[in-house]
């Protein structure tokens, strides 16, 4: 395919971190098909990109990969209308596995952490942390000991903050991302797998 025609997988992401996030685990499996990273700075624009990106010629396969946050069933509602507007058979189910449906292109479904909870993409992070790590209860107990009058992050966002104080122990303090690549954070976990097997059902 010549360097100027559009990519024929695609996966729209809400931002930065998403895209490398998704970038690095899949660096740490084998036989993952290519595909691009969309960042499109926000649910909104990912949202309103999804039915201009299921048209554009020669695509094969798009995903969408959303923050579930407090209303799963909300967020996906909205996802599978835009996709019922334009695509013949929108997927109608997601489950733990996330959605995939054939078709011209293929579309697929994923909303972090795990297609059925609420939360975001640190809550998918936090299943990474290896079990008995023995920074992660104190970086908790770091966070959750911050008194509510001096914290500069909203109620909605103490996972992120004890997220990024791991993060901030370790050997050399790397994005989520990058912590993945360098084997802080578990490839192998199995929220992890099912991630990168729902990867190769719609990008395969």
């Amino acid at each position: 395919m010549a360097d100027d025609l559009p990519p024929r997988r695609v996966l729209l992401v809400e931002g930065p971190d998403d895209k490398h996030v998704v970038r690095h685990l899949c660096r740490r499996h084998a036989d993952i098909p290519a595909f691009d990273i969309l960042d499109k700075g926000g649910f909104t624009n990912v949202k309103s990109a999804i039915g201009p990106e299921i048209k554009v010629s020669g695509r094969t396969a798009l995903g969408i990969l959303v923050d579930a946050n407090r209303h799963p069933a909300r967020r996906w509602a909205a996802v599978a209308h835009q996709l019922g507007q334009a695509v013949d058979q929108p997927p109608t189910h997601l489950g733990a596995t996330g959605a995939v449906v054939e078709g011209r292109p293929r579309t697929g479904v994923w909303l972090m952490p795990d297609n059925e909870s609420a939360g975001e993409l640190e809550d998918f992070i936090e299943r990474l942390i290896p079990p008995g790590d023995p920074v992660w209860p104190t970086a908790q107990r770091y966070i959750d000991g911050i008194p509510t009058d001096q914290r500069k992050f909203s109620p909605d966002k103490v996972l992120r903050a004890r997220i990024h104080a791991w993060l901030a122990a370790r050997a050399e303090p790397r994005k989520m991302g990058a912590a993945i690549g360098a084997g802080d954070l578990d490839a192998t976990a199995p929220l992890a797998i099912q991630f990168i097997d729902w990867v190769r059902r719609l990008f395969g």
